[in-house]
Formats: structure tokens, C-alpha cells, sequence
């Protein structure tokens, strides 16, 4: 579903000479078996846990907990693997093996990666909704009404599943699932990778079994004690204004598009309005009745990539002047993702429980743009979803005995700094929060910041992984603002 979705060689030979090396170890870890992974070079090690739906109900509807070990590829590994969260709420990490082999890659050298399918996600009684496809017309996949329809027709659906009791999936819950997955596999203190909304999990993880946890990265922090939809009003509005200034700051934007404040603000102002436009894939033109709600949406989804959101000013200059083609498919481009399928039913079995509740806590002010437009989504999707017994202390942030490594993009439209900055001080001492000022959602993406979490978690002692140089990327620039080719100002 596209309603507020947002989100990587060895030779085979020695690969295959390592890994069968570790068989007999393998082997003795209660149900691993070998198995391969899309984007996987090498064998990993795929196995499933037996557990209670309902927590409560130990005796009653289990399902199945499946997860995967990319095994260290050097024979002296570390006794501390890498569990990662994967984000949504709603991506399952094992289909996420390929870009994640290649993220951790140095890592994995000397420790196994564990991936955990969260409940709801992947084959861990999954709760799938239609995807769209990537030549659907637009008037289906842009519409909000007619997607807010398919996803109550989606939970009728996922209610008649033997796994469908759709209160019985919040991150709480999941991390005990997780934990269960350790101790199957003997392991004593593991480290935490987490982006997105795995930096909620990894942090509820945390709060649960501080005991077992090494060391800790989260990329993109959404804590559990913001309301996301109140959150994303604010923080796209100060990424989008961002955006805008910074075109006015730059000679060569400001040149070429002297008037983007006043073109995006007639934008707005002369909203609905129907045009003609090409499907991004298909090439087929449409009509289409473009919405304040879809305009908004089109215009996010890029900030969170700097390098698509550098095509905006051009995008909204062009769409002002009535075409709306590069804006259509810069908006849609990131659904066009594989490696970004999302589960809506688990997707909105957490929100609707975990951040709904809390919009009228929420001290966030509305964007002058974005206004309460995904709230009042959230709000008709949540309101005949059932919703999970939270526990008061999920919303607590104690402070860690365990070193945290906090990553924040400062062009984030969804999880910026600010959010890191304060998880940092109620973790204490032993947190670290680092801002990449130029960057957009998720910075473990960058090369060298992949060095950065390689040697947090690699380091012996817990004083050496905090001290450690985080700046090179200090000086990454945002990207200047993209020219179209073929137009004037082309080279």
C-alpha cells in the first residue's frame, strides 16, 4: 500500500570453504538448517521458534518465528552476533539479507548477523496487504480514499487468518519473540543494529533485556513516546522549508528558480486541480485530479534522499506551470523500491496501537503545510483497528548500561536530530548521538559512516567504541539543486 509509506564479493569458493566449516557448529543450534537468501552470496543458516500469539495464552494459537544467521565468514569468530531490526513498521529483515550482507559486511567477518522476521512480517505470520503494482494507474495508487478502502477491506481480511488477532502484534511483544530467538541459539549479549522504526525496537529490546545487550547502533530514531503522525507534520514541514532555503542560499538555484516559495505556495492554493500526466513506468498519460493530500505526499517522499530531493525545485517549478510528470515520479520513486516491501496489516497493527493514543499528548505543532494531513489519515485507517494493550513503560527511555551509538541525517524529514538529541539524554553517559548534517533518512548508507558502526561495535572496551572518530562525514555537502537535461539551463 503507498498510503504514508515512507525507508546494501566474496569469491565463492573460500566463501563456500568457510562456511562449511562452520556446519558442526551450526548444527548444534536447535533449528538452523542450511538455506539461501535473495542477494546472498553465501549459505546461511534459516530456522524457526514456536510461540504464543497471545503472550498471555501460552497455550493457545502459536505461529511460527522464522529467522536466518549470515555465519561469520573467518573461523575465530566473536561470541557477540549482530541482531538487526529491520524499519516500516512492516519490512521483514530476512528479505532485506542482500542489503544488509553488504552494509555489514565488515562485520560480518567476525560475527554472525541474525535476522528475525518480526512478527507480522515476512514468513513470521505474516499480515500482507495488495501491493500496487509499478504500472497500476495513478488514480488508484495516489488516491487516499480508495487506498484507505482497500486497507479496511485488508484487515477484514487479516481477521479471518488463524494469526489474526491484529491486537497481538506491538513492538512490546515482538522483542520477547526476538529474545527467544537468543536464547535458541545460546548466545549470552548480542549487538543491536536498528534503522527506522528498529530504532524503537532495538531501544524496547533494550529496555527489556538490558542484560543480554553488547553494544547498540540505531539510525533514524522514532522512539516510542512520539505520536509519528504529529511527529511527520512537524518534522516534513522543517525538512521541506529546509529544502526551499536552501535554494534561496545557493546563487545557482536561486537563479533558476527565482520564485520556488511563491510557485509552491500557488501550489497549494489552486488545489484540486486536474491534469494530465504520464505514468512513471508505463509511460501511459492520465488524467488526474491532483489533492492537497497527494501534493503534500509527492512532495516528502523525495526529502527523504537528498539526492532525489536536489530534483524538487525543478519538480515544483515545472508542476506550477501545470506539469506535473517530474513531480508524479520523484513522489513515486521509492515505492518503486523491492528491497522496500512493507506489510501494512503489522504497519498499522503498530501505529494504531503504539502512536495514535498519544496524538492529543503530542507537544509537536502541526506543519504550516503538512497541517494534520497524515493524522487525520492515520485516524480513519486506525479507527476499526484493534488496538494492543501497551504497557506504561514502554514509553520510558531508562538509562543504558550498555554503549549507544545514536545516527541522525540532518535533512531527515521524518526522524531528525531531534528526536536522537533527546533519547541520548535520558540513555545517559554511555550514549552518543551523531548528526550527518547533510543527510537524509538513514546514514549507515554512507561509506565511511559504515566504518564508523563497524568500529563502534568492534571495539574491545566500551570507553574506546565511544571515542570513536565520527566526523568524516562532517563535511558531506547537500547536493546542489538538480538541473533537467534539456532544459535551458543545461550545460
Amino acid at each position: 500500500m503507498r498510503l504514508l509509506r515512507p525507508m546494501i564479493a566474496h569469491c565463492l569458493a573460500l566463501a563456500f570453504t568457510l562456511v562449511s566449516g562452520l556446519a558442526t557448529a551450526a548444527d548444534e543450534r536447535a533449528g538452523l538448517s542450511a538455506c539461501r537468501l535473495d542477494g546472498v552470496e553465501h549459505e546461511a543458516w534459516c530456522g524457526s521458534l514456536k510461540r504464543p500469539l497471545d503472550p498471555a495464552a501460552p497455550n493457545g494459537t502459536s505461529i511460527e518465528i522464522r529467522y536466518a544467521v549470515l555465519p561469520a565468514l573467518a573461523r575465530n569468530r566473536k561470541p557477540d552476533a549482530v541482531f538487526v531490526f529491520a524499519g516500516g513498521p512492516g519490512q521483514s529483515a530476512i528479505e532485506l539479507a542482500g542489503p544488509l550482507e553488504r552494509l555489514l559486511a565488515r562485520l560480518s567477518n567476525r560475527r554472525d548477523i541474525v535476522l528475525v522476521d518480526q512478527r507480522g512480517t515476512g514468513r513470521s505470520a505474516p499480515l500482507t496487504c495488495d501491493e500496487d503494482t509499478p504500472t497500476e494507474p495513478l488514480a488508484a495508487t495516489l488516491d487516499d480514499r480508495r487506498q484507505i478502502e482497500r486497507l479496511r477491506a485488508c484487515r477484514q481480511r487479516l481477521q479471518r487468518l488463524p494469526w489474526g488477532r491484529l491486537d497481538l502484534y506491538p513492538t512490546w511483544i515482538a522483542v520477547q519473540d526476538v529474545d527467544a530467538v537468543r536464547q535458541r541459539l545460546g548466545l549470552a549479549r548480542i549487538d543491536l543494529v536498528g534503522a527506522s522504526y528498529g530504532t524503537r525496537a532495538a531501544l524496547e529490546y533494550l529496555r527489556q533485556f538490558p542484560q543480554a545487550v553488547r553494544r547498540v547502533v540505531i539510525d533514524g530514531v522514532a522512539p516510542a513516546d512520539i505520536a509519528l503522525p504529529a511527529s511527520f507534520s512537524t518534522d516534513n514541514q522543517a525538512a521541506l522549508d529546509a529544502l526551499l532555503a536552501a535554494c534561496d542560499a545557493d546563487t545557482d538555484c536561486r537563479r533558476r528558480h527565482p520564485n520556488l516559495h511563491a510557485d509552491w505556495e500557488a501550489l497549494l492554493a489552486h488545489l484540486p486541480r486536474t491534469v494530465e500526466v504520464a505514468q512513471p513506468v508505463s509511460g501511459v498519460l492520465e488524467r488526474l485530479t491532483i489533492t492537497r493530500e497527494m501534493l503534500l505526499g509527492l512532495a516528502r517522499s523525495p526529502l527523504y534522499v537528498p539526492a532525489l530531493a536536489a530534483a524538487l525545485p525543478a519538480a515544483i517549478e515545472a508542476a506550477a506551470q501545470g506539469r506535473f510528470d517530474a513531480l508524479v515520479a520523484l513522489g513515486t520513486a521509492l515505492g518503486g523500491n523491492s528491497d522496500a516491501k512493507l506489510y501494512a496489516g503489522m504497519h498499522y497493527a503498530v501505529v494504531c496501537a503504539e502512536d495514535l493514543p498519544r496524538l492529543p499528548l503530542s507537544k509537536d505543532r502541526p506543519g504550516v503545510d503538512f497541517d494534520e494531513v497524515f493524522a487525520r489519515q492515520y485516524r480513519e485507517v486506525c479507527a476499526d483497528w484493534p488496538q494492543a494493550r501497551i504497557p506504561a513503560a514502554f514509553y520510558d527511555i531508562p538509562p543504558t548500561r550498555s554503549p549507544v551509538l545514536l545516527l541522525s541525517g540532518g535533512a531527515d524529514p521524518v526522524t531528525p536530530p531531534r528526536h536522537a538529541e533527546r533519547v541520548a539524554r535520558s540513555l545517559g553517559p554511555l550514549a552518543r548521538s551523531v548528526v550527518v548534517a547533510q543527510a537524509g533518512h538513514g546514514v549507515m548508507s554512507l561509506p565511511c559512516m559504515r566504518d564508523v558502526v563497524f568500529h563502534f561495535i568492534d571495539a574491545e572496551e566500551d570507553a574506546a567504541a565511544l571515542r570513536v572518530d565520527a566526523g568524516c562525514a562532517r563535511g558531506l555537502p547537500r547536493p546542489h539543486a538538480a538541473v533537467p537535461v534539456g532544459s535551458a539551463a543545461w550545460p
